[in-house]
């Protein structure tokens, strides 16, 4: 373990200022809808953030930020991790990682390391305290680059690996959303499916892995397991709808992603306005009962510039986008036939979620023992960003529930 500081070159910031200040803006259909961007990013909201990017935004404030907890690198399979580690008050705290996904990353989880580490500072008991683990995935913020696409079980075991051969724990728990989920679901069935493994529960704020069968799906040619039941096949006819108009980003990053990479990283504009967009799109934006709402109803300005920064002084939105061309012709994408997860496992559905939980008869194909779904009023896709303190309670009421 090397102990790490983010603290970027002044000439590199210089650089990236002087690409936003060139930036030029181009035209809008009239009759675009600046709430809905329907047709995907506004330009009228990408010029007023420009604006900010230039005149107000302040990157060695938000490094201070990112910087508030110890980080460290360590060597992993020849690749560099980098990562947050937060050691937790009681006498016992439980080792807890933390995984984000795309186009996120480890920053999501900044308003809630303390809340999970220091329990007590927050109205809560010391001794529910963790030792907290927040990396950056492989290819992805200050992490190192694979030499081509890695699949979410090889993140997985880099992941473990990280636990395991450098920070010395026995056992810990797994936590993700977006790629996080299948990450976690994987250091569950590959480290911890006899329930006697070092990954000793998994909780998930998406779902992850399914169960795998005879039907050949969409999920990089893995056959699936098949939907049976009336309840099933409603839900996937819903989770379609919901999701139909937003997997052309995805289309894209599976089969042509260093096609895209060529502008995005030219671009600090453009790879702001790529990620932006699905802060809009997956995000809990609603005002009261309004059903859609502004993006600044869920991130400030600083928190969308912050997480795209990382991106941009990272020079990672190639190989984060690799992740996704990992899917193509690969059955890591969903379990063995006939097999489970058999860790305890925790899911927690958010209502801004990009898709809904499948039925429990679906989950409990792939998962074996779950022990907690909850439903919660407020936040989305990124959950630890929008919500903190009811993301970090529900982990927390799992971690109570599987002792």
């Amino acid at each position: 373990m090397t102990p790490y500081t983010i603290d970027i070159p002044q000439t590199e910031t210089d650089r990236i200022w002087r690409r936003v200040r060139e930036f030029e803006g181009f035209s809008q259909p009239d009759d675009t809808d600046s709430i809905d961007w329907q047709y995907g990013t506004e330009g009228a909201y990408i010029g007023e953030l420009r604006q900010y990017w230039l005149d107000e935004f302040d990157w060695r404030a938000a490094e201070a930020g990112l910087n508030r907890f110890p980080q460290f690198t360590a060597t992993v399979d020849g690749i560099d991790l980098h990562f947050v580690h937060e050691k937790g008050s009681g006498t016992s705290p439980t080792p807890l990682i933390l995984l984000h996904g795309w186009p996120g990353s480890f920053f999501e989880f900044m308003e809630c390391v303390e809340r999970f580490a220091h329990p007590e500072r927050f109205g809560g008991d010391a001794e529910d305290g963790c030792d907290v683990i927040v990396p950056s995935l492989v290819g992805y913020g200050y992490s190192g680059k694979p030499p081509r696409p890695l699949d979410p079980r090889g993140q997985a075991a880099h992941m473990h690996k990280l636990m395991t051969d450098v920070l010395g724990y026995d056992r810990y728990v797994a936590q993700g959303g977006d790629w996080g989920s299948s990450i976690a679901a994987w250091m569950g069935f590959d480290f911890g499916a006899d329930k006697s493994g070092p990954c000793q529960a998994v909780h998930l704020n998406m779902f992850g892995l399914r169960a795998g069968g005879d039907f050949v799906g969409r999920f990089g040619g893995a056959g699936v397991a098949r939907l049976t039941t009336d309840e099933e096949k409603a839900w996937a006819r819903n989770a379609a709808v919901r999701i139909a108009d937003e997997m052309g980003y995805q289309a894209i990053q599976r089969t042509k992603p260093q096609t895209l990479a060529f502008g995005m990283m030219d671009s600090p504009v453009g790879t702001a306005a790529w990620i932006i967009e699905k802060f809009h799109r997956w995000s809990d934006r609603r005002e009261g009962q309004h059903p859609t709402g502004h993006i600044e109803n869920a991130f400030t300005k600083d928190q969308l510039l912050t997480n795209a920064m990382i991106y941009i002084t990272g020079r990672c939105f190639h190989t984060a986008a690799w992740q996704y061309r990992s899917l193509a012709g690969n059955p890591n994408v969903v379990l063995p036939k006939g097999e489970k997860i058999m860790v305890p496992v925790g899911f927690a559905e958010y209502p801004g979620e990009l898709a809904p939980l499948p039925p429990r008869s679906y989950i409990d194909q792939a998962y074996g023992d779950v022990v907690q779904i909850t439903h919660q009023i407020r936040g989305g896709h990124f959950a630890a960003l929008e919500q903190p303190e009811i993301f970090v309670s529900d982990v927390q009421g799992f971690l109570k529930a599987v002792g």
